[in-house]
């Protein structure tokens, strides 16, 4: 793929005569007292090889030798942030891991999944090998707006790449567009000029290439004025809100301002939706930002619904699996029983009807779980915005 130089503090600066950081230093790893509360909360340490105590203890004791970034271990991370949540000294390890990534891909030591994912949101601006004119034929049937040229855009639905182009989570953009013209919301869309936002692409390690996307699409955002952004996932969100640099606007997950029109009363249910439901947290909902209140009250709000909490949620929510750059990796030598089936299971056992989530990575993986795990027939996997459309 095109190689993008990276630029940030791995760089060795020959003006200064600077030196290039250690792991220990750039990550600050020195602080780690090796309590191992990292990969004791790690969800995937149980089915895979990733230790991540061992690798904070590697890099706090230096580079070691020739090759030792390469650590195909780190790829079985799904960034879901539970070692960085857990750890008493403030130590990210989590940032370390995405690093050694960063090192194989200099390296030339991307799995061809990842280098492909890279090479097409380079050169598509989506990691899903779909061309850019595709990009809004979601919404063939519909009436959504796109912005014109320089045109001012006070509310920004950024619809994301997957439910963009991805036919199971494309049904989750179109119930979002019935909720939002419900509630008489005047928005504007990017059409095919949208670009990924670059969260997987950062935590795959290819820093350079989500500089470029950063300085795009704030081009972009800047040249239409955007006031607000509601994203339809929560990686988009957590990308704008934290790793933009400057505030890019308001932004919001759709879950936080389909609980706004509720409180204002600009969005009414008027059917009924007679199912016990119970909620999966995404990751970069939940653990990464803290929303947890705002999707259960939408679900609690729906007439007809009998919610019921999972034994796991909130703050102690098992991952999907599908972060992290996880939809383009299989994770060597797994092994057990994916943490999406378990998922699954947990909720057949719960006696729910549905298992609903609010992220189209947790879509696909957990509909994929209910094949794999046996339990077709027995539940069914939507989206909020989904469960929401079908009491309008």
């Amino acid at each position: 793929m095109p190689r993008v130089a990276a630029r940030g503090p791995q760089a060795f600066n020959t003006r200064t005569g600077g030196h290039m950081p250690t792991l220990a230093e750039k990550y600050e790893l020195l602080a780690c007292i090796q309590c191992g509360r990292c990969t004791a909360g790690c969800p995937v340490s149980l089915r895979t090889p990733l230790n991540v105590r061992k690798l904070v203890y590697e890099g706090q004791i230096g580079p070691g030798p020739a090759g030792a970034h390469e650590r195909p271990q780190a790829w079985s991370c799904t960034t879901c942030s539970t070692c960085t949540e857990r750890c008493p000294k403030g130590v990210k390890p989590m940032e370390l891991l995405i690093g050694l990534r960063g090192k194989s891909i200099e390296r030339g030591k991307a799995l061809p999944a990842v280098r492909d994912a890279l090479e097409s949101t380079f050169k598509h601006g989506n990691p899903w090998g779909r061309s850019r004119d595709k990009r809004a034929e979601w919404a063939d049937e519909l009436d959504v707006p796109i912005a014109g040229e320089g045109e001012a855009i006070p509310l920004l639905y950024y619809v994301g790449c997957t439910p963009a182009y991805d036919p199971r989570v494309q049904d989750v953009a179109r119930a979002l567009v019935r909720l939002l013209e419900a509630a008489g919301v005047t928005y504007s869309t990017f059409g095919t000029a949208e670009s990924c936002c670059g969260n997987e692409v950062k935590r795959m390690g290819e820093e350079g290439l989500f500089e470029l996307l950063v300085e795009g699409n704030r081009e972009l955002f800047a040249g239409h004025d955007v006031g607000s952004i509601v994203t339809g996932s929560p990686h988009c969100m957590n990308t704008f809100l934290k790793e933009y640099g400057e505030p890019v606007g308001e932004v919001v997950h759709y879950s936080q301002l389909l609980a706004r029109l509720l409180d204002e009363g600009r969005l009414e249910f008027k059917g009924s939706v007679e199912k016990k439901v119970t909620y999966h947290d995404p990751c970069f909902l939940g653990k990464h930002n803290s929303i947890f209140d705002e999707p259960r009250s939408v679900l609690e709000r729906i007439p007809g619904v009998e919610f019921e909490e999972l034994d796991r949620s909130r703050e102690r929510a098992l991952c999907c699996e599908g972060g992290g750059g996880r939809m383009w990796v299989e994770a060597e030598e797994e092994r057990g029983e994916r943490l999406a089936d378990t998922r699954v299971k947990d909720a057949v056992d719960l006696g729910a009807d549905v298992l609903v989530t609010a992220c189209p990575f947790c879509l696909l993986t957990l509909e994929d779980a209910v094949k794999t795990s046996g339990c077709e027939g027995k539940i069914e996997i939507l989206d909020i915005a989904e469960l929401a459309a079908l009491a309008l």
